[in-house]
């Protein structure tokens, strides 16, 4: 028995490198902040109108996943990555042919097409992938967020070059992404599964210093886990954790530049905010499996409201040093809340139902997002990046409180 555990524990792990692999082709969707800019040149589209199809490309992720958890809980992974393989390529290359005659074609072709088909692939893929690996939730989890996470930083700068090419430009550079991701995703979608009942992996181990080793999972329907009290603290500790990260990523630039960062400063800050968001998605999910779940929702926390004190210190006292330090600790947090929200999920409610459950959990990104829209309300009220991070902390200590105050379900 020992042997034949041992044997699938290998077997395991080239799906989870197709899962790295596939999300960081479906994390391009968080590069928008570089993909955007030639329209704005060549269209003369406002930010606040490409602004919205931002909103718009997260609201259909979110809905595309619970569409996946659906439609894979009927069906099998494979079905839902190849129609989200089909979205993906059908919303790039509409885009990539638009006249600029009405932004409302990049708004469907990107903002819903787009946006649903990713939304697809990352729930069936996490979902298909997090079942090979009952004993490391959270490494799991974490790979494939880094891999999500990093695309901005990998993807994003080669979209970058294609784009300032003069004999590839824009148009072609939506195409070339459009063929790439869907091509990688029907690859995946013949790879990715769930694996045979009559395969069987090592449970979790017996680690003092888990607590998980003493959690008692079981399988919960979403209807059950939304009857949970457990679960709508969870909820909302979720949402406070991710409007932190998620504000300070969309003023980062700004923000440097604000404490006395040169332009090609502030412009690498952001793509070590990138690094650090990906290196917290690894963290997280090793303390994860090594130290428990509370003790890694504690620890996100912790770092969560330390970056935004340390980051009001640096704009109070315009330290472009504590800037720095500030930012990496907000990329961790950040990077933290989507490998909890995977590993809570799965250990919390189970893995039977962990797609449909998995993508509910995942609407915190509509509500988290609008805090970064309050936030820029407050720098253009006030002046001053000081209200917004105070306003960070209040969500942080939050968070903590609603941390320490779930229970098991």
């Amino acid at each position: 028995m020992q042997d034949t555990q041992e044997k699938n524990k290998l077997v395991r792990w080239p799906y989870l490198l197709i899962g790295v692999i596939s999300m960081l082709f479906s994390g391009i969707i968080y590069a928008w902040s570089i993909i955007k800019a030639p329209l704005e040149t060549e269209f003369g589209w406002t930010p606040s109108q490409l602004a919205l199809n931002f909103t718009l490309t997260m609201c259909f992720f979110c809905i595309g996943g619970i569409i996946s958890g659906i439609l894979t809980k009927n069906t099998s992974p494979k079905v839902t990555v190849v129609i989200s393989a089909i979205l993906v390529f059908s919303g790039f290359t509409v885009a990539s042919f638009m006249s600029g005659i009405s932004i409302f074609t990049l708004y469907v072709s990107y903002g819903v097409i787009c946006g649903l088909g990713i939304g697809m692939a990352y729930n069936a893929i996490i979902s298909a992938t997090n079942v090979w690996f009952p004993d490391k939730k959270g490494t799991a989890s974490g790979a494939m967020m880094m891999g999500f996470g990093a695309s901005t930083l990998v993807l994003g700068n080669i979209a970058a070059l294609l784009i300032k090419s003069e004999s590839i430009g824009w148009r072609t550079t939506y195409l070339i992404f459009g063929i790439t991701i869907g091509l990688i995703l029907l690859i995946a979608s013949f790879i990715i599964k769930y694996p045979s009942k009559d395969i069987s992996f090592p449970g979790i181990k017996n680690n003092k210093t888990a607590e998980n080793s003493t959690f008692m999972t079981r399988d919960y329907t979403t209807i059950q886990m939304l009857r949970r009290f457990s679960f709508w603290k969870f909820f909302m500790y979720s949402i406070t954790l991710a409007a932190v990260g998620s504000t300070v990523i969309s003023f980062a630039r700004d923000l440097a530049l604000s404490i006395g960062a040169t332009d090609a400063l502030a412009t690498t800050l952001v793509g070590v905010l990138s690094v650090f968001n990906g290196l917290g998605r690894i963290f997280s999910g090793i303390l994860f499996d090594k130290k428990g779940c509370r003790f890694t929702m504690t620890t996100a926390n912790t770092i969560t409201i330390a970056a935004s004190a340390v980051i009001l210190t640096a704009v109070l006292t315009n330290s472009i040093i504590l800037g720095i330090a500030g930012l990496c600790l907000a990329g961790i947090s950040y990077g933290s809340s989507p490998t909890i929200n995977s590993a809570f999920t799965s250990l919390f409610y189970g893995s039977k139902n962990f797609s449909t459950n998995f993508s509910v959990v995942n609407t915190i990104l509509i509500p988290a997002s609008f805090t970064a829209t309050i936030a820029g309300s407050l720098v253009t009220s006030t002046g001053s990046y000081a209200a917004p991070f105070i306003l960070l902390i209040a969500l942080s200590v939050i968070s903590l409180f609603l941390n320490l105050s779930i229970r098991q379900p």
